[in-house]
């Protein structure tokens, strides 16, 4: 039987597997994103960051570089824009060469009840999460090809495997999310390319506490209660934090994963059981 060796043959074990790697990470200034990146960076890999705030960006292109010693690139513009997706894709490939590495992270999650919803929010949602990965994978996805080489991870979310009240256009979003992973890694399967989502329950976010701040505003009941209600999904009774989707994510980049594609690894605390 013949075996094949991965390109990179670096495994978890090394001390920079990724080293002489790009990674592109949308939505890369903080949270979840900004975790990734701290993660990627310390395996060695160079980050280009997306984003909609020069200023946060700045803050973690900094922070990356003096901590880990990486090149970093920036960009700020909207990844449901595609002019602004080619723009910083194309600055980031001229600043530190082909991407190896797709963190497709930018997202928004906002919720209304179905009967109240306009078609306006329904495509802001469905622009960012879904169209915008769409779009930001297709950047990559031809250099990868000639490169017989990639990681793609899209940030997902369990409710692509499930669904919540109020939430149909996140939900419809991210299942779209999970649906394009499952056809382009079957796509790619014999290309050197793995294709995979990662799918967090509700984390310590931002994002997470907006919606927190949403709840208790609208019923009335406190922080603590909104939050208890968030976690109450979940048999853990917590919130997840950015460091276990970052490690996760890392892990999905690594060249010794070249085996793992087409899945949709959830990291919920056992809301979803996959």
């Amino acid at each position: 039987m013949t075996e094949t060796t991965p390109k990179f043959s670096s495994s978890m074990f090394d001390e920079k597997p990724l080293a002489g790697q790009h990674a592109v990470i949308t939505g890369g200034s903080r949270g979840i994103g900004a975790a990734i990146s701290n993660y990627l960076a310390r395996l060695g890999a160079d980050i280009s960051l997306t984003g909609r705030t020069q200023e946060t960006l700045e803050a973690q292109a900094g922070r990356l570089a003096s901590k880990y010693g990486v090149k970093v690139c920036t960009a700020t513009g909207d990844m449901a824009v595609e002019a602004d997706v080619v723009s910083a894709f194309d600055g980031a490939v001229q600043t530190l060469g082909p991407v190896s590495i797709l963190i497709n992270n930018a997202g928004i999650g906002e919720s209304a009840p179905f009967h109240r919803m306009e078609t306006d929010f329904w495509n802001k949602i469905i622009g960012l999460n879904l169209t915008g990965t769409f779009l930001a994978t297709k950047q990559v996805y031809g250099a990868m090809r000639e490169q017989k080489y990639g990681r793609i991870i899209n940030i997902a979310s369990i409710v692509g495997l499930t669904g919540y009240a109020y939430i149909a256009a996140y939900s419809a979003s991210k299942h779209g999310v999970i649906g394009m992973t499952r056809s382009l890694a079957l796509e790619a399967a014999k290309t050197g390319i793995t294709v995979n989502a990662v799918c967090p329950g509700y984390t310590d976010t931002d994002l997470v506490a907006a919606a927190v701040d949403n709840i208790a505003d609208k019923t009335g009941r406190t922080t603590e209660e909104a939050v208890a209600d968030l976690v109450s999904t979940s048999p853990q009774g917590r919130l997840i934090t950015p460091e276990e989707v970052a490690e996760t994510t890392a892990w999905l980049s690594l060249p010794s994963s070249g085996a793992i594609t087409g899945q949709s690894i959830v990291v919920a605390g056992g809301a979803v059981l996959n």
